[in-house]
């Protein structure tokens, strides 16, 4: 059958989306996404599942070329164009799955957003998982090399999620020690069984807490030689208070020569390559969770608000996104 290639391509991205989100939903992602081999045995006890029902997963998975035959027998590994096929589905995954409460009950959000609030959720979990897959393509690598050419050696994340920003970051140098902060308790789960998977829970400290709560009791990022937060600062710098006793309480906590590298978003970025998930992205915080996302100025106002000296700020590949590296 002759298709227009742009179909094939939104009909792939559907289906490598929900192949990784059923992966993700049972558990196993972390066990693909590390990129080494496995039994089908492997994922039937990762996934806690009877076998019968992974094996037909793993077939699927398979059939779709997510999955390769390995060297050995009955072992198998993710695809060469797996990383690139995760990080596309990711957009996917956070649209559709993490803010799928808000599509499915849209109406009751757009009559009564607080009541709908109360009941209707987003899972922390399916946040996490969602950021990763966008991050470790969009927004960890320049962040890494800030990290990485700063040579800090103890490293806090704010609104960790699934911890993979620090993970990546505490495998690369046995000496690094990091915090993962979070609200959800899904989150830091996750986070807590990533380190273990990748030998790093010596090193990392998950705390479930909230941003905000820095402001009474800095102490998980005292000290710290660089403070990070991807995508979980906007909802703060919209409001200027919040957003001085926040960053102000992140700089003061800071080491020496310390700074913040600050991964986020924009409110409808103008540029054609950006304005569709931007315009999403823009009217998702706006109209279900009440966050109108800062104006670029509006970022690098709070962070001279807040006393840091110098702040740069450059593009990153997730569209309506920047990068503010605020150095104490």
């Amino acid at each position: 059958m002759q298709r227009h290639s742009s179909l094939d391509d939104a009909a792939d991205l559907a289906a490598v989306a929900a192949l990784l989100q059923i992966g993700a939903e049972i558990g196993v992602d972390q066990l693909l996404d590390s990129g080494g081999t496995f039994s089908a045995a492997d994922l039937a006890k990762v996934a806690d599942l009877p076998p019968a029902g992974v094996d037909d997963y793993l077939a699927a998975l398979v059939a779709a070329g997510l999955v390769v035959g390995a060297d050995s027998p009955n072992r198998f590994q993710v695809a060469e164009d797996y990383p690139d096929r995760r990080y596309a589905a990711g957009y996917v995954s956070w649209a559709m799955s993490a803010n799928g409460p808000f599509l499915a009950n849209a109406r009751q959000f757009l009559t009564d957003r607080d009541a709908a609030a109360r009941v209707h959720r987003r899972d922390g979990r399916r946040v996490a998982v969602s950021s990763r897959w966008i991050g470790e393509r969009a927004f960890y690598p320049p962040i890494v090399d800030r990290v990485v050419s700063a040579g800090a050696s103890h490293v806090a994340d704010l609104g960790a999620g699934a911890g993979g920003l620090l993970i990546k970051l505490l495998g690369q140098d046995p000496a690094r020690t990091g915090v993962a902060l979070d609200c959800s308790g899904a989150a830091c789960a996750a986070a807590r069984e990533a380190a273990v998977t990748a030998g790093v829970s010596d090193r990392l400290q998950v705390v479930e807490r909230t941003v905000e709560s820095l402001v009474d009791d800095p102490g998980p990022v005292e000290g710290t030689n660089a403070v990070l937060a991807c995508f979980v600062m906007h909802d703060i710098v919209a409001d200027a208070a919040v957003a001085k006793a926040v960053l102000g309480a992140c700089r003061d906590a800071l080491a020496p020569g310390g700074f913040m590298a600050v991964a986020d978003a924009i409110s409808y970025a103008s540029d054609p390559a950006e304005r569709r998930f931007s315009a999403l992205f823009t009217y998702l915080h706006a109209s279900f969770m009440s966050v109108t996302l800062p104006a670029e100025q509006q970022w690098l106002d709070a962070f001279q608000a807040a006393g840091f000296s110098r702040t740069d700020c450059v593009p990153l590949g997730v569209p309506g996104g920047r990068l503010f590296v605020a150095v104490k």
